[in-house]
C-alpha cells in the first residue's frame, strides 16, 4: 500500500470511522474510500454491502475485478443500567466482538463482581458518557426503568448518532418517555430512532431471552440495509 493511503487509513482508524481500500485487479491500482464518501462512490452498492457484512473480499463491477479490504472500528455496546438483563447481555455481546461498558450510578449494582471482564462505571450518565465517547459505531441501551438515569443517556446517544438506540419498557412507558424527551427539545425524527420496547419481538421473558432479543435487534441495525437519514 502506498504511504499516502496508509496515512489516510490510519487517520480514519484513529477517528473510529469506517473505510475501504479498493484494489483494481490485475493492475493493482488502489484508492481509499472513507465512510463519508461511500454513498457517492461509483461502486457504492457493492462497497456498502461489504461494509455491512464487515468482511473483505473480491467484487465485480462494469466488467472489472476488484478486491475490497474493509476496515471497521470495533463495535461498542454501552449499557445504562447494571441490571439482570445487563448481566446476560454483557457476556453475549463480548462473544460477538463488542467492547462493552456498563454505566450505573447505583454502586450496589455497578460492580466488577457482577460484571467481570467489562468496563463498569459507577457514575451518572451525564458524567460518564463524555469520557466514553459515543459515536456511529456504538450501540446504546437504556435498561434501568428510571427516567433520571435513562433519559440523559438516551439524549446523549441520539445526539451522538449511535447506530442503535434502545430502551427497556412497555409501550405505555415509552409513550411517557417520548413526551419527556420531546419536552427536552429532542426532534421527532430523532425520537423515532429509539427502539422501544427494546429487542426483536420473540416473546422473550427471562433476562437471558431479553438479552438475545436485544442483540438480535442490534445485529440487524449493524448488518442490515441502512435507512435513509
Amino acid at each position: 500500500m502506498r504511504l499516502d493511503l496508509l496515512a489516510l487509513l490510519n487517520a480514519e482508524r484513529a477517528a473510529r470511522r469506517a473505510s475501504v481500500v479498493v484494489t483494481e485487479l490485475p493492475s493493482g491500482a488502489q484508492r481509499l474510500v472513507r465512510e463519508a464518501e461511500l454513498a457517492a462512490d461509483p461502486l457504492a452498492d457493492q462497497l456498502s454491502a461489504q461494509v455491512r457484512s464487515g468482511k473483505s473480499g473480491p467484487i465485480e463491477a462494469g466488467g472489472k475485478q476488484y478486491f475490497v479490504d474493509v476496515h471497521l472500528p470495533a463495535p461498542r455496546l454501552v449499557v445504562i443500567g447494571a441490571v439482570h438483563v445487563s448481566q446476560a447481555l454483557a457476556p453475549m455481546a463480548r462473544l460477538l466482538g463488542y467492547d462493552v461498558t456498563i454505566i450505573d450510578p447505583r454502586t450496589a449494582f455497578a460492580s466488577v463482581t457482577r460484571f467481570p471482564d467489562v468496563q463498569v462505571i459507577a457514575e451518572w450518565p451525564d458524567v460518564a458518557l463524555p469520557g466514553v465517547g459515543l459515536d456511529s459505531w456504538t450501540a446504546f441501551t437504556a435498561l434501568t426503568h428510571d427516567p433520571k438515569i435513562d433519559d440523559p443517556g438516551l439524549t446523549a446517544a441520539l445526539k451522538a448518532g449511535c447506530f442503535y438506540v434502545g430502551a427497556l419498557g412497555s409501550k405505555k412507558t415509552h409513550a411517557k418517555r417520548l413526551e419527556r424527551l420531546a419536552a427536552a427539545g429532542i426532534a421527532p425524527d430523532q425520537l423515532a430512532r429509539i427502539h422501544a420496547p427494546i429487542g426483536l419481538p420473540i416473546n422473550a421473558s427471562s433476562p437471558a431471552e431479553i438479552a438475545i432479543s436485544i442483540l438480535a435487534e442490534i445485529t440487524l441495525a449493524l448488518r442490515g440495509p441502512k435507512k435513509a437519514k
